[in-house]
């Protein structure tokens, strides 16, 4: 049944995959698929004949994620069904093992999109104008129904001022203001982790989009904030600014930018000092240090301010 070049996956695991899709075919090849922090991701290519196909294998490792949301395998298996409604590749859903039965911890198996993360573009302009178009089109989506529903991440009313800003005074005028009002917005189907890593290209295009464990439906405006607060850091303000400006451009009056998901955003995903992803090292990122995310956390922080004024 199994003859990979790689098997980093138990035979139980690969006779479930191929269980799923053909129990005829045979295991070409088993590779881990790196840049995901919290699952194991592996690629799997099955040959049914003269034809080889790629598939995913996501499994759910994280114990503290699976005792707070013990319905992750059901709730990426929905989204995948939402997302393929989208005007652009996502990852169609071929089965899951929810808790873990066959393949010994909570399993999805989905095919596998063509293409590859790109994180230093050779047009800036080009590669943010498909991040942006991409992202609209996923909001173009509607999720009236979809019973999976934005919330925040942490509690932000036990937000303390950061000790590693430089600027504290204007992190705690921030916390303020996220722990204010909340704008007024008609949900749609959101992403939830849209940023460059989740985003696959071939051939100077969008290819798909991946990763869809999160969404859920909620605000636009936290979908756009959550990757102009990656670009961020990973670049600069600037960067930030010009995908905001072309995000706006495709969505038209669809959409009303309002800074207070910016800070939201912030705050969400601010679990301590800023540190250098992981995940973008892993993609071959170099150069980067968690000195240079504390500096561009606050020169974005006080961009994002300035809008108030």
């Amino acid at each position: 049944m199994t003859h990979p070049s790689e098997q980093t996956l138990s035979d139980q695991v690969l006779q479930w995959v191929v269980d799923s899709v053909n129990s005829s075919a045979i295991v070409e090849s088993v590779d881990r698929l790196h840049g995901g922090m919290s699952s194991i991701v592996h690629s799997v290519s099955l040959r049914s004949g003269d034809l080889v196909n790629d598939y995913v294998v996501r499994q759910f490792n994280n114990k503290d994620w699976l005792s707070t949301e013990r319905d992750l395998v059901a709730h990426e298996g929905a989204n995948l069904r939402l997302a393929s409604k989208v005007a652009l590749p996502t990852p169609e859903l071929i089965a899951f093992d929810e808790m873990g039965h066959r393949c010994g911890m909570p399993t999805v198996l989905m095919t596998k999109l063509e293409g590859s993360v790109i994180l230093a573009p050779d047009d800036m302009s080009v590669w943010l104008d498909g991040l942006a178009e991409s992202l609209v089109a996923i909001h173009r989506v509607a999720a009236d129904d979809h019973p999976w529903i934005y919330r925040t991440y942490i509690d932000i009313d036990a937000l303390d001022t950061p000790m590693w800003s430089y600027v504290p005074q204007l992190w705690s005028q921030a916390i303020d203001i996220a722990r204010g009002p909340i704008p007024q917005t008609k949900p749609c189907f959101i992403h939830r982790d849209y940023h460059p890593t989740n985003v696959l290209w071939h051939r100077g295009r969008v290819s798909g989009v991946v990763d869809w464990v999160n969404a859920c439906r909620g605000p636009a405006g936290i979908d756009l904030a959550h990757c102009r607060w990656n670009l961020a850091l990973l670049f600069d303000v600037t960067t930030a600014d010009l995908f905001l400006s072309k995000y706006e451009s495709y969505a038209g009056s669809t959409f009303r930018y309002d800074p207070y998901w910016d800070l939201l955003s912030m705050m969400d995903t601010l679990f301590g000092p800023p540190q250098v992803y992981p995940g973008w090292t892993a993609l071959g990122v170099t150069g980067l240090t968690d000195e240079m995310m504390s500096q561009r956390s606050d020169a974005y922080l006080l961009s994002i301010l300035k809008r108030y004024n």
